[in-house]
């Protein structure tokens, strides 16, 4: 079997994506062209830990007016420079428990289903990270000028729901899928003693 140097080259490539994809929790790792260290930070009165890039930093107040108009916008939304990815964390006073998560997953995935009848939706399920039951969706939608790769996710979170987003554009969501889901992975709720 012959191989040129176009074929040696791709191969050469796909290792070194591979090798590239590593924990998240564990150093830099390459999505698309360039390296990202994820680090755990704290968010409501440090009983929320989650690893996000390092980078990211919160969304300034008229982006978040332009990217979420609504005034129910979440409370945390960190992003990359040009707010092209984003991770976002909101309270909502609404009471759920760990049995009842994947049921408010399921109401919530087929609300957006029926407001939003274009978007396409591909896995959807439970995650049992640190003891806590994390309902997650993902789907396209479609904004005006790209469409986005949104990751929904929710959770119990002292008795409230706990929902968060992660969202890039479609285009780029395979670089970052990987990494998104192994930043639901790392959520921690610190129980107050």
């Amino acid at each position: 079997m012959e191989y040129n140097d176009e074929k040696i080259l791709d191969i050469l490539n796909e290792i070194e994506k591979s090798e590239a994809r590593k924990d998240i929790s564990k150093g830099a790792i390459k999505i698309g062209d360039r390296y990202y260290e994820f680090e755990e930070q704290e968010f409501f009165d440090e009983k929320l830990k989650i690893y996000i890039p390092n980078n990211f930093e919160d969304m300034p107040i008229e982006a978040r007016k332009l990217k979420y108009p609504s005034e129910n916008r979440p409370k945390i939304i960190m992003c990359n420079d040009d707010g092209s990815i984003a991770f976002t964390l909101n309270i909502i006073d609404s009471p759920l428990d760990e049995e009842r998560v994947g049921e408010l997953k399921d109401a919530m995935k087929n609300a957006i289903k029926r407001t939003s009848p274009a978007n396409v939706f591909y896995e959807d399920g439970i995650l049992e990270v640190d003891c806590k039951n994390i309902g997650f969706f993902e789907f396209k939608s479609y904004a005006l000028d790209d469409a986005l790769y949104n990751l929904m996710f929710v959770f119990e979170f002292e008795e409230k729901t706990l929902m968060g987003t992660f969202s890039c554009r479609y285009g780029d969501y395979e670089e970052w899928r990987e990494a998104a889901f192994q930043v639901l992975k790392t959520i921690k709720v610190v129980k107050e003693e």
